[in-house]
């Protein structure tokens, strides 16, 4: 599979979508300018990998619509060497955001067949996160911790404490939250249990899955 030049056109067009629904970072940005979205999907879907959409991928997920991706990344405020984690790598699309963006990431997967296949994609791309981790993201990693940011790609219909918990002071977690409609929230650190909340407007996303053994 091959990244071209109308590939890399494609890409400017959609960044220039994203711009004009308000996404304004231009690191942001320039991540979804570069990296080759269409590889990160099945072939059926080739032909709408740089539409403004989510698609289906393998183990009934989604890779997720392109502007959500660039909303959530945004509200992180990411610096180069931050510590990220996220839970739910999925088809590793946002994962190679993060990566692009220059943060040490660790990420969590709870579908078997995702991990392994992400596990050996995303490193033939270039994309090398800190570590890859196949387990329940509801618990966070706590042997990692604390993170300057924490990113949940899935719905969850509570917010984990072990999440917030895990968060560096001053730390942002960027979670969606709900049942059949989830509403994006941002919790940033103020202190050892001081929290400021804000919610940023309604998302749908796959359910975030626990592992009830």
């Amino acid at each position: 599979m091959k990244d071209t030049f109308k590939h890399q056109g494609l890409r400017q067009q959609l960044v220039n979508v994203l711009k004009n629904k308000g996404i304004k970072d231009v690191a942001v940005l320039n991540a979804i300018g570069k990296i080759p979205r269409h590889l990160f999907m099945d072939s059926s879907f080739l032909d709408h990998a740089y539409q403004d959409k989510a698609f289906p991928i393998a183990a009934d997920q989604t890779i997720s619509q392109p502007y959500t991706v660039a909303f959530q990344s945004e509200l992180l405020q990411i610096k180069r060497g931050d510590k990220i984690l996220e839970i739910g790598t999925g088809s590793g699309y946002q994962t190679a955001v993060l990566c692009e963006l220059g943060a040490r990431v660790y990420s969590i997967e709870r579908q078997n067949e995702l991990f392994k296949k992400t596990s050996k994609f995303l490193p033939k791309l270039g994309y090398r996160a800190k570590s890859l981790i196949f387990g329940d993201g509801y618990i966070g990693l706590k042997e990692e911790a604390p993170f300057d940011g924490i990113i949940v790609t899935a719905g969850a219909p509570y917010v984990p404490k072990p999440l917030l918990s895990q968060l560096k002071i001053g730390g942002k977690l960027v979670i969606p939250v709900g049942d059949d409609i989830q509403v994006m929230n941002m919790f940033t650190r103020k202190g050892s249990k001081e929290f400021e909340q804000e919610e940023l407007g309604e998302f749908r996303f796959v359910p975030l899955l626990e592992d009830k053994n």
